[in-house]
């Protein structure tokens, strides 16, 4: 049997983080996951993830971005790793048009009023001024934009990784290939009875993405829907014209409802292709039987429907497309507390899709609030019980 304070569940964006943070502290700490992360089975892949420091999905989230920020840079120092590229990040609407997003109406106006509460640096930008900064993006000249230059992206796979070489260097134990079947309280513990060993820790951090529900079950598992999203690479004609700087990162709504929108990123040196994608919520799923091939008709549209016209010299071929998992909560809001049924279990999950900005403070707030019973920043808002009338 493995034996540990605190055993944490799943090691993708979340888990990672909080291993990582709870090795800081000098915690005797063991990460599990059914698979070998960094890798693409869950919600924490694909080479980049957008990273914006003024939220418009709620003021309650820039502390733990401008955190991240701040812990990112930490972790390149300690692993001399490049883990976030600070290109900019440019967020497009069509100008007097409130589209909304992640749940949130008129997501462009809440996103500048979030930068003008917390300081963040930003510029507002007309459809003339963005075609003349970003040449790469085929205007109609009705966009309007908001532009922040500490913006940009992150390298999941190198965040996840980086953390968990640190975790282990640090004393931590990682177990991978290994799923936890149940858990359940053994007198002054927690017991996981798993497919290989099981663990006993005096408490459990359930990091799981998409498999959360299902392991907590109860309102959780009502709660935290699984939804299949698509990441799609189109090749370019000129690299150059999308090389980070000279193109952001980006959130483009081109129409009045949610689902005209796209986001995507700058080319990676020697891609000669461009990574975009959509999001849907309209199909839930379950991640054991997930169908992770993507059909080219999917790709056909994404292209006809987001990317035709508006990036320059993009190709309809795609050059290729993953699938990934979103596990999200009815309103796009997160879940992370000490559960009220049973104080020796912390929910860091789920994300709804827009987590991956947020997880270096993340797992630094879970670990505070495991160890020393409060985290320094504020996790009030992202509580499971706000969902339960709806459930």
């Amino acid at each position: 049997m493995i034996r540990a304070d605190i055993a944490v569940i799943g090691l993708g964006a979340m888990g990672a983080a909080t291993l990582y943070q709870l090795a800081r502290m000098g915690v005797s700490a063991v990460g599990i996951d059914r698979y070998a992360p960094p890798h693409s089975l869950g919600s924490s892949h694909g080479e980049t993830r957008i990273t914006r420091l003024a939220v418009g999905e709620g003021q309650e989230y820039a502390p733990l971005v401008i955190r991240s920020h701040q812990l990112w840079r930490q972790l390149e120092a300690e692993t001399d790793e490049a883990l976030l590229e600070a290109c900019g990040f440019l967020m497009m609407a069509p100008r007097g048009v409130h589209t909304g997003h992640h749940g949130k109406t008129d997501f462009l106006n809440k996103t500048i009023g979030v930068a003008q509460r917390h300081g963040i640096a930003h510029e507002t930008l007309d459809a003339a001024q963005i075609a003349a900064r970003f040449p790469c993006f085929g205007l109609t000249g009705e966009e309007e934009g908001y532009f922040e230059p500490d913006g940009g992206f992150v390298y999941p796979e190198r965040c996840i990784a980086a953390q968990l070489r640190r975790a282990q260097a640090l004393g931590a134990r990682v177990v991978t290939g290994t799923r936890v079947l149940t858990m359940r309280r053994d007198g002054g513990a927690m017991l996981l009875e798993t497919d290989a060993e099981p663990v006993l820790a005096d408490q459990v951090v359930v990091a799981a993405g998409a498999w959360a529900g299902g392991l907590i079950g109860g309102l959780a598992q009502q709660v935290l829907v699984p939804r299949r999203q698509v990441l799609h690479w189109f090749a370019v004609e000129d690299e150059a014209a999308y090389a980070p700087g000279a193109c952001p990162s980006y959130i483009w709504m081109h129409g009045a409802r949610p689902e005209d929108y796209f986001y995507g990123f700058p080319s990676l040196p020697g891609s000669g292709t461009v990574k975009v994608a959509s999001e849907q919520y309209a199909s839930a799923c379950d991640p054991d039987t997930v169908d992770r091939a993507v059909d080219p008709a999917n790709s056909a549209a994404m292209f006809a429907e987001h990317v035709r016209g508006r990036l320059t010299g993009a190709r309809a071929q795609p050059s290729r497309a993953e699938s990934c998992l979103y596990t999200v909560t009815p309103d796009s809001n997160f879940v992370i507390e000490r559960l009220a049924e049973e104080e020796r279990v912390i929910l860091a999950s789920p994300c709804s899709g827009h987590g991956f900005k947020h997880s270096a403070a993340i797992g630094e707030a879970i670990a505070q609030l495991a160890v020393r019973g409060k985290p320094e920043l504020d996790l009030s808002a992202f509580r499971l019980a706000n969902y339960a009338p709806a459930a």
